[in-house]
């Protein structure tokens, strides 16, 4: 198992040696190393199993760093940058040269972020390189939102966590790109669309699932449990599922029956937001006990509840 700690010099220089360190941001914990040099980057696609044609996110320090490494930011990025970073938002940009090829699985473009989280902006700042990191779990799983969860799946492959406690936002961060100066939404997630439009107007949505992706977190199948997970109206689903050992993870309301042997239920006085923050964490849960199955349901579609039902959809592809 990997050692846990909050020993910022550690980690950094662990990473200037060119291995793999787990850190926390305000979304979920990523598996961190040097973006610009390809041997380290490559221990992250290793350790994740993840596949080379999925694109990794890089993370900086302030808006002032970006200019290193894309060609040009868009008026409106500027505005969001302004807005909302230190946050969750990644920017989809034209990369330049010195971002590698195997960053941004041979795209043209690199999702860069900067993060809200005290621990991890600290050691961004004390290094001379960005950080591409990917969520710190296994490709494909329930992404990591405390130093435990990483250090359940990847604690042997990996040299350090840095330990920043539990993710207060719980989902991964929007990804915004701006196709003939048009803001498109490519994932939802940590900040909301309604947010986004304050500052710059309308946004297309464009989150279809692929299988060769333009951007992070645009897979079909992603975010899941090992177990099969069905979504829809949880009292049909109960009809359906009567003689199997059933798990059950609500928005808001508890249900009632024998054969439930575990629920669930991420907020019920109905907040999206403290919802997002336990879904990972509930997911995983339901994914270590006895039930054969997890029942769940989308939430309100607005806020994080949009990001939360598209993670929900991809866990149960």
């Amino acid at each position: 198992m990997a050692e846990i700690g909050k020993d910022l010099d550690k980690a950094k220089a662990l990473l200037e040696a060119g291995k793999l360190v787990a850190v926390p941001t305000e979304t979920v914990y990523g598996l961190a190393a040097n973006a610009l040099d390809v041997s380290s980057v490559t221990k992250i696609f290793a350790a994740k199993n993840r596949p080379h044609f999925d694109p990794l996110i890089v993370h900086v320090p302030d808006r002032d760093t970006v200019n290193k490494y894309v060609q040009e930011i868009p008026s409106k990025a500027i505005s969001l940058m302004k807005e909302f970073w230190p946050g969750p938002i990644t920017f989809l940009l034209a990369k330049k040269k010195s971002i590698p090829d195997l960053v941004t699985s041979g795209l043209d473009r690199v999702g860069i972020r900067c993060p809200n989280h005290q621990l991890t902006h600290a050691l961004l700042k004390s290094l001379s390189f960005p950080l591409a990191a990917p969520s710190a779990n296994p490709f494909g799983y329930v992404s990591p939102t405390k130093p435990e969860h990483v250090n359940e799946q990847l604690g042997n492959k990996i040299d350090y966590i840095l330990d920043g406690g539990e993710c207060n936002i719980g989902i991964e961060s929007t990804i915004i790109g701006f196709e003939n100066d048009i803001p498109m939404i490519h994932r939802v997630g940590g900040l909301s669309v309604e947010k986004i439009e304050l500052i710059v107007g309308d946004v297309q949505v464009q989150t279809q699932s692929v299988s060769n992706p333009q951007a992070p977190g645009q897979l079909q199948s992603h975010y899941a449990p090992g177990k099969i997970l069905k979504i829809g109206n949880i009292d049909e689903l109960l009809h359906e599922n009567r003689n199997t050992r059933v798990g059950v993870l609500s928005f808001q309301k508890r249900y009632a029956g024998d054969f439930i042997e575990k629920q669930i239920v991420l907020s019920p006085v109905g907040d999206v937001n403290e919802a997002a923050q336990k879904l990972f964490s509930a997911l995983r849960e339901l994914d270590k006990s006895s039930v054969e199955i997890i029942l769940t349901e989308t939430v309100p579609d607005f806020g994080l509840g949009r990001a939360i039902n598209d993670r929900l959809r991809r866990a149960s592809a």
